[in-house]
């Protein structure tokens, strides 16, 4: 009679152990769901609209293209009428007299046509008699072989507008790289918190079976080095929980920074699995990025830049030569008395020898073009071998995520059936401590490879100038 109750009281308490750990192996409520509830969801698509909208990096980032529109102006020839104005009193030692002398001019120059055009008065005292010369002068200068007719103001122009553009993408390219970097940081935000609710949950099944351990030891039932075993799986957790929650803290404050968020409820990410989620068709993808491209333009702008810089050095080896046209009348006072007319053409003519510095310069811009070039080419084949690896790379995360979800499921039956074994001591603690570890480990392992994923896949967008456009600079 004695047995069979021993027995019975046996068979209850295996019954009731074999059913907790049934229970905790399917995981429990934890800390992290109940603050789910007092949390702010932030979605990823709300985050990028909040960040580009309060970070003032974006800010910082756009206002270089304000400078743009002076670009030419500040390095092109100035339009700018010169109005120049001199005045002085003379006085005559040998005379006994003094006489104001004066001289204004007025030039402005054409950069387009190369044209300068100078009108010119002058009022003087003559040194021989009391009179006072004067002399009203136009003169129009052109240039015929450096700069014949503006040409290299034109290449200039030209240059700079390249170069304009170049900056513009550029400006653009900071734009999505700072957008890229946000986004990758709620990616690795919804990890950190994914990874935490992983860790407590973990931690929280652990401690009830540390708190069962000790009730069996009580009982009799369960030894010493059991529950101390269990103590230090439970330590580990508790150790992993407190990594886990501090990074989680750290990357949250980033994205509060991001958005400007200044509220005390607690932000929370949402799974963004369904944002940017799609399949590379290579081939199509890679033509479409060759034909249409913000990197390839910019390549191409570079060499057209290049080839005219060519063209602009070449134009400085020719000589500075200016035909010259004019009129000039002269006369006495301030009103041109007794005028003399003339009309004069002439020619002016710098050349210097051997001019060393203007065609070590146009040498020069050769071997630029030439290694512009070849930078060209070398980038076009980079960027194929790097995109056909990232699709590689892509490929291989989704196999991954497909393996990692099915080792969870394994895993989780694999440990159903050993608390199931455990309790009826057909295995050790060791094992069945090791089944635990492996469903924590696999579960993390997902989590990674679904964020890697779409991490990869934001750097496909990148790579391919499809994550932003020039519509950026219009805001």
């Amino acid at each position: 009679m004695k047995k069979s109750l021993f027995q019975k009281t046996v068979k209850v308490v295996m019954t009731s152990f074999l059913v907790f750990l049934l229970f905790i192996s399917q995981g429990f409520v934890m800390e992290g769901q109940v603050a789910e509830e007092e949390a702010k969801t932030l979605s990823i698509e709300e985050f990028i609209r909040l960040a580009t909208q309060n970070d003032t990096v974006f800010e910082e980032i756009l206002i270089d293209e304000m400078k743009l529109q002076y670009s030419k102006d500040l390095n092109l020839p100035a339009r700018d009428l010169v109005l120049e104005v001199k005045g002085q009193y003379d006085f005559m030692l040998n005379q006994d007299r003094g006489d104001p002398d004066m001289s204004v001019s007025l030039s402005k120059l054409f950069p387009y046509a190369g044209t300068e055009v100078e009108f010119s008065y002058a009022n003087s005292p003559s040194l021989t008699s009391n009179t006072m010369k004067s002399q009203f002068n136009l003169e129009v200068s052109q240039p015929i072989a450096e700069n014949a007719f503006g040409a290299a103001t034109r290449l200039q122009d030209k240059i700079i507008g390249l170069e304009i553009d170049v900056i513009r993408h550029q400006i653009v390219e900071a734009y999505e790289d700072y957008l890229a970097s946000l986004i990758n940081t709620y990616y690795t935000w919804y990890s950190a918190c994914e990874n935490l609710k992983i860790g407590e949950s973990s931690y929280k099944q652990n401690l009830q079976l540390l708190d069962n351990m000790n009730r069996r030891t009580e009982n009799k039932i369960a030894l010493p080095v059991d529950v101390n075993k269990v103590k230090l799986l439970v330590i580990d957790k508790e150790e992993n929980v407190i990594a886990l929650r501090e990074t989680y803290k750290n990357i949250t404050n980033l994205v509060m920074k991001a958005v400007r968020y200044e509220d005390a409820t607690p932000l929370i990410p949402q799974d963004p699995s369904g944002f940017h989620d799609f399949e590379i068709d290579f081939e199509k993808g890679y033509t479409e990025f060759t034909q249409a491209s913000r990197t390839y333009e910019i390549l191409d702008l570079l060499e057209n830049k290049s080839s005219l810089e060519v063209k602009k050095n070449a134009d400085d080896l020719l000589p500075s030569t200016q035909l010259l046209f004019g009129y000039t009348v002269e006369g006495n006072a301030w009103q041109i008395k007794d005028e003399e007319n003339m009309v004069y053409a002439g020619l002016s003519l710098e050349w210097p020898f051997p001019d060393q510095v203007d065609r070590a310069e146009y040498e020069t811009s050769k071997i630029d073009y030439e290694k512009t070039q070849l930078t060209s080419q070398n980038t076009y084949l980079q960027i194929y071998t790097t995109l056909k690896n990232l699709n590689l790379q892509v490929q291989r995360e989704r196999e991954l995520i497909r393996l990692a979800q099915e080792k969870i499921r394994l895993s989780e039956e694999v440990l159903r059936d050993e608390s199931r074994n455990y309790s009826f001591g057909k295995i050790s603690l060791n094992d069945y401590i090791d089944a635990v570890n492996k469903v924590d480990t696999n579960n993390f392992s997902k989590i990674q490879h679904t964020v890697r994923l779409k991490q990869l896949l934001l750097e496909w967008l990148c790579l391919t100038d499809k994550l932003v456009d020039q519509t950026v600079l219009e805001r």
